[in-house]
């Protein structure tokens, strides 16, 4: 319940993000470009004809940047492109200076998310403007010099400088694309952790009740000749187990499951000495209660790790105020010490700041698990 919780959290907030984004691109953006656009219209036009060229680039201009906006724009931006020429070609030859901003809005957004030749196609577009701008030096005669600036200059030096900032806004919206997928990464990360973590409980759980199951099965079966009332007593304490192991896996599968450190130790004991093993609890302190769970969850890894792989005759634990301790004889000389339980248990010691320590020497194998104290802390 909890993996699928956080999974369509992530999902949920990755969408919720992206469509943020896109109303903010859209706020900032579309208005100001139809604010410019709209005030070229009242104060440059002269005549109708200038007005419907305007009006018409403009509406190419926006709906590019809308569709940049939403990530799709490709298929608008060709035909924006081909229009807003034709605009400024005819603005240029009826002498209108300010038609080539649809051109020069659309070619800015266009440019900069292509994914090679940019500044060629900077360029390609700066000389374009110039080429169509320069007609109307062709047709009118007359200030040549300042035709020049008015046509062709001024409008191929906008759409380099529009371009740059447009690519500079896009470089923008790219890192913040990437920091919300880093998010969502992290997201995932988080739900494959938390089914991981839910694996391991639920290994801890049933691979600790199934070995203590067959131990005990194993137990009454020896017991049914010489003492039926203990191989009884063996089997009821099997049901019993059984029963407490459903009522962990529903607490698990409902995330309220809570290892409690002296039930573990009392049942670790009682594990050891019915399978012939002799104990010892040390407590030189009551162990600190953020660190008891955790605590729990290692001491039974390590009773089931024993009982399984261990020939052990002797089992000493220790408990102290910010650990510990397991050691037992019987380890098997060969094969690596490191057991897959364990390593997941160090890793989750470590994220709770812990650290889980194995070590085997000369048929002796010891576990321990510790926290800072508080005091070392600060």
């Amino acid at each position: 319940m909890e993996v699928t919780t956080l999974a369509r959290r992530a999902t949920w907030t990755g969408g919720a993000v992206q469509e943020r984004l896109r109303r903010l691109n859209l706020i900032t953006t579309v208005p100001p470009l139809a604010f410019v656009g709209v005030l070229l219209v009242v104060l440059t036009a002269r005549t109708w004809w200038h007005v419907v060229l305007q009006v018409v680039g403009l509406a190419a201009a926006l709906a590019t940047a809308e569709r940049w906006t939403a990530g799709d724009f490709i298929r608008v931006a060709r035909p924006c492109v081909a229009i807003t020429a034709v605009v400024w070609l005819a603005g240029a030859m009826t002498d209108d200076s300010s038609s080539f901003y649809g051109l020069c809005v659309v070619g800015s957004f266009t440019i900069p998310p292509l994914p090679r030749h940019r500044i060629a196609a900077l360029l390609g577009l700066g000389v374009l403007v110039a080429a169509l701008g320069s007609t109307n030096l062709l047709v009118h005669s007359g200030h040549g010099v300042g035709r020049l600036l008015q046509f062709v200059v001024i409008p191929a030096v906008s759409v380099v400088v529009s371009t740059a900032f447009t690519f500079v806004s896009q470089r923008f919206y790219d890192l913040v694309a990437e920091l919300e997928q880093s998010r969502d990464r992290e997201a995932e990360l988080a739900v494959i952790r938390e089914r991981m973590r839910f694996a391991s409980d639920l290994h801890d759980i049933q691979g600790h009740t199934l070995h203590v199951v067959k131990l005990k099965v194993a137990l009454a079966e020896k017991l049914l000749r010489s003492d039926v009332d203990r191989a009884q007593e063996e089997l009821k304490e099997v049901h019993t187990l059984v029963g407490d192991t459903i009522v962990q896996t529903k607490e698990l599968a409902y995330a309220q499951r809570r290892l409690n450190l002296s039930a573990e130790l009392e049942n670790a004991k009682n594990l050891f000495e019915a399978a012939g093993i002799h104990v010892r609890v040390d407590r030189e302190a009551e162990v600190d209660a953020r660190a008891g769970e955790l605590l729990g969850q290692v001491l039974r890894e390590t009773t089931t790790n024993i009982l399984r792989h261990a020939q052990a005759k002797q089992v000493r634990i220790t408990l102290a105020e910010s650990g510990i301790t397991i050691v037992n004889d019987g380890a098997p000389e060969d094969g690596q010490p490191e057991l897959n339980g364990l390593a997941t248990l160090r890793q989750r010691l470590a994220d709770n700041g812990g650290e889980l320590k194995v070590d085997r020497q000369d048929g002796r194998f010891l576990t321990a698990a510790a926290f800072p104290r508080r005091e070392d802390v600060r």
